[in-house]
């Protein structure tokens, strides 16, 4: 920790000072050979589970061929045959193509190029409390201040940002339905006090809120906001960044809601533990941008798609999305129970295996917790689990485990958070 200390800048913040020596399914093991439970998943990129088999041979395989080429040199196979399987497991019906990145913020930017392309438009929609990544256009998307935008501006233009759905904390100190700001409707009031729609080329959306507190909107919500796109000329992109891959028990997040995005974004859980990411969408779409604007030199590297196409096949083989409904089950059974007996627990909420509880000093107020959040994490990762924050108060508690997790781990991981919450609680 020390060494991290003088090396590292702090903002790369740390949630936990574990320095891990091996990792292997849904379990960590320190440098001093204590062993924690991972609810954390790298952040919901493990739904495959850490050092999977298939996937580190895949990576020695094609370590064995070439490491890298740049595919806007000469072709390679590992790259085709993963678009090829993405346009083919993705949502819709529709031709497709595929194009490879780095990063879920990388993916998510060059969304809104091909996006502008197509549309000739410069305006983006994206969402408040959402997180679309780092780097200046994501992070001009992200609409969550602290602490990804503190000092960062000045921000992209033509950015808007509209509320989303979140019923535990409307903006408007209503109810749904009656809440009219969490009305798909409310896109035109923005037409007219915001930009107009034909100067709109895009509308971003993670189907359910990730850093911003696992937080999903009503079940017919994403078909009202895709039918305005649709009469507007506007393209929907979904970034599935941490929902795609099984996570909500479905393979990708948007599939709950009934929509076929224009665009998707897939990162983290793509690769199996590599970095990489995706941009899915139709084929019109993604032949818009002229020739030889999109690329990167590392975008799309032969190690990490030979690793992708090996965790898709264990995500698919294994049936992980059904996994995560039944671990679902247990989680929001188990937080709900803790909700029963803790007034400091506002709310419970979950889609398959991505399930939150929000903290809060006071029920009625519901003012953010923060503080005992932090302290129900540190005593968690004291007593051998490892889990994340999350929500725009710091307030929420997220489980991201591997959907490889054993029955026996994720009810002593349970555990490890109920004792910890009582503490707290006290």
């Amino acid at each position: 920790m020390r060494l991290a200390e003088e090396h590292t800048p702090r903002a790369v913040a740390h949630v936990t000072p574990v320095a891990v020596a091996q990792a292997a399914g849904a379990l960590l093991t320190d440098v001093d050979g204590n062993t924690f439970i991972d609810f954390a998943g790298g952040i919901g990129a493990l739904n495959a589970g850490h050092r999977a088999d298939e996937v580190v041979q895949a990576v020695k395989d094609q370590a064995e061929r070439y490491l890298h080429l740049c595919f806007m040199v000469t072709l390679y196979e590992p790259y085709v045959r993963l678009a090829q399987k993405l346009n083919e497991i993705t949502p819709g019906s529709f031709p497709k193509k595929t194009v490879l990145f780095n990063s879920g913020s990388e993916g998510v930017e060059n969304a809104v190029k091909i996006a502008r392309a197509y549309t000739k438009r410069p305006a983006v929609i994206a969402f408040e409390r959402a997180f679309h990544g780092r780097t200046m256009l994501a992070l001009s998307l992200t609409g969550q201040v602290h602490p990804y935008k503190d000092g960062m501006g000045p921000f992209f233009p033509d950015v808007y940002h509209i509320p989303f759905p979140y019923t535990y904390r409307c903006s408007a100190g209503r109810e749904y339905p009656c809440c009219d700001v969490h009305s798909p409707e409310h896109l035109h009031e923005f037409f007219r006090t915001q930009a107009p729609a034909d100067s709109v080329a895009a509308l971003i959306a993670e189907p359910v809120l990730g850093e911003g507190g696992f937080v999903a909107p009503p079940p017919e919500y994403f078909q009202g906001v895709k039918r305005i796109c649709e009469e507007q000329g506007i393209v929907f992109i979904a970034d599935e960044v941490q929902t795609g891959f099984g996570r909500t028990g479905k393979m990708f997040a948007i599939d709950h809601f009934g929509v076929e995005p224009d665009i998707i974004v897939t990162a983290k859980s793509l690769a199996g533990g590599t970095p990489l990411s995706a941009v899915t969408g139709r084929a019109e779409i993604m032949d818009s941008p002229p020739l030889g604007s999109l690329g990167g030199t590392y975008g799309g590297h032969p190690l990490a798609c030979a690793a992708a196409l090996a965790a898709i096949d264990i995500i698919e083989r294994d049936r992980l999305p059904e996994r995560a409904q039944k671990i679902g089950a247990r989680v929001l059974e188990r937080f709900r129970n803790m909700q029963e007996q803790h007034r400091i627990i506002g709310d419970v909420r979950g889609i398959g295996a991505m399930v939150a509880m929000e903290l809060v000093k006071d029920r009625s107020t519901k003012e953010p917790a923060a503080d005992e959040t932090a302290a129900i994490i540190r005593r968690c990762y004291e007593s051998g689990l490892i889990v994340l924050k999350a929500g725009a108060g710091a307030n929420v508690i997220r489980t991201l485990m591997p959907l490889v997790i054993s029955d026996d781990d994720l009810d002593e991981g349970l555990g490890i958070l109920e004792r910890a919450v009582a503490e707290v609680a006290g």
